[in-house]
Formats: C-alpha cells, structure tokens, sequence
C-alpha cells in the first residue's frame, strides 16, 4: 500500500514538473530539476507517505500546537472575564473561579478548544473552503480585516446584513456560494446581543468558530473558544493564529497525493 502511494507521489511530481517545463525555456534543465525532485521524494519516509495519503487520521497534521503557548493566553489577558453576576449559565464547565469581582476562565480549557478550532481551520483551508471573519465590534475593524487580507480570505467587519446566507440569491440576483467556514471574533453585537450570524449559520448548517465570552451562550457555536473577547491583545492573538492555522492548510496542499 505504502508502495503504491509512493509510487503515484512520484508519478504526480514528475507530470507537474513535465508540465511545468514544458511552456519554459531550457528543457535540458527542467528535465534535470525533475529527476531531483522524484528522488528527494523517494527518501520520504513510510510514515510521512501515511500522513499524506490520509490527514484525517492525525489529531496534528499541520502542527497548530504548536501556535501557542498557555503562556501566550495569559499575557493577552485571555483569562479575563466579565463581572460576577454576568455569568451565562451555559459558561460555567469554562469558569475558574473569581478575582476582585471578576470571572477568571480555565486557560487549560481553552488552550485545547483553541487547538481543535485551529486544526478545523486549518483542514478547511487545506480543502480550498472559503473563510469568512466576523465581528461587529468597531474597535477591531481594522485587526479582523488585515488578518483575513493576510490569510487570502475574506472578512466582514460592518454592520450585519440580515439576507447574507438566508436570502443572498434573490438579494444578490444570482447563485451565491456561502462559507465554508465562520470565524466570529465575538458571538455578541455592540448592543450585548447573540450576533445574527450565529442563527443564521445554524439555519443555513455552516459551521463556526466564536470566541465566547463569559457573557456569552455557546450552545449554537460548533467550536466554542471561551476567552475574552474585549481587550486588543486577545483579538490580536485570536487573528494572528487564525491566520497562521489557513496558511498551514494552504501550504500542504502541493503534497496532496491523488
């Protein structure tokens, strides 16, 4: 089996630079780059050969744990929550108690649902799906947009349209491909209201990613991250390892073996 899949890696590799080199100029050096590239990719090893073949099977696969540290967590105050008496019932399994009045959420909690929403992420990104960044907070406008402008993707910052996913062809006047994927920067709306694309994602089955504060009710969120969702340097980090999981989706897609 493992055979076989080396065999057409090698076959796939050598027809991609045969291709390639046939609209340059210089085949002599195009055939030589090829045989190059065959025998690197006869020195793969069995199990990286397994890894390729079939991604799904490996919790890891592009290495988003290595993304972060609990350590990175605290010092975006991550860990901050809202006032006491603001706690969402559904919340409580993400609370590790109080501080001066303050809800203080379980990083180590975090930290691994954090890491299951970046490899989700990044297996999206691998399959060619499309990203949608979300967040109505006009304080990280800018933050939520440069990160989608970075990753390829694509943001949506504003004030919410309420026909984008249940009405967006016959507002649009043409077929209309929705995201494969939504990232909520924050499930809730300036007025401290559930933000409406989390209905409308659940209505139209788009699966989402939302950083829920301790305010917030992560019952419709198919990967609920519980953090804080106010201070900068939390959306800083959410955006930067956002952008960094699609980029190492993006990045395995040359070594798919057909």
């Amino acid at each position: 089996m493992i055979r076989t899949i080396a065999n057409r890696f090698k076959w796939n590799a050598a027809r991609y630079f045969t291709q390639t080199c046939s609209i340059n100029s210089d085949a002599s050096l195009c055939q030589n780059a090829a045989s190059l590239k065959v025998d690197q990719l006869a020195d793969i090893k069995e199990s990286e050969l397994k890894e390729i073949s079939d991604p799904l099977k490996f919790p890891d696969y592009f290495g988003v744990r290595k993304l972060f540290r609990i350590k990175d967590l605290f010092d975006a105050r991550i860990h901050y929550g809202h006032k006491d008496g603001t706690l969402d019932p559904n919340m409580k399994p993400y609370i590790f108690g109080s501080r001066l009045g303050h809800l203080i959420f379980d990083l180590d909690k975090t930290a691994e649902m954090l890491q299951d929403a970046l490899n989700f992420t990044a297996h999206i990104a691998y399959r060619g799906g499309i990203i949608l960044f979300v967040s109505h907070c006009p304080q990280h406008t800018l933050t939520v947009e440069n990160a989608a402008k970075q990753a390829g993707e694509y943001a949506h910052a504003r004030e919410w349209d309420f026909h984008i996913f249940t009405n967006s062809e016959k507002v649009y006047n043409g077929v209309t491909r929705l995201p494969d994927l939504v990232i909520l920067l924050s499930t809730l709306n300036p007025q401290m209201q559930e933000h409406t694309a989390v209905k409308d994602a659940a209505k139209m089955c788009i699966p989402t990613i939302g950083i829920v504060d301790s305010n917030s009710n992560p019952n419709l969120i198919t990967y609920p991250i519980p953090g804080n969702d106010d201070s900068p340097a939390a959306v800083q980090l959410y955006c930067n390892l956002f952008r960094d999981a699609i980029l190492l989706g993006k990045s395995k897609k040359p070594m798919e073996v057909y």
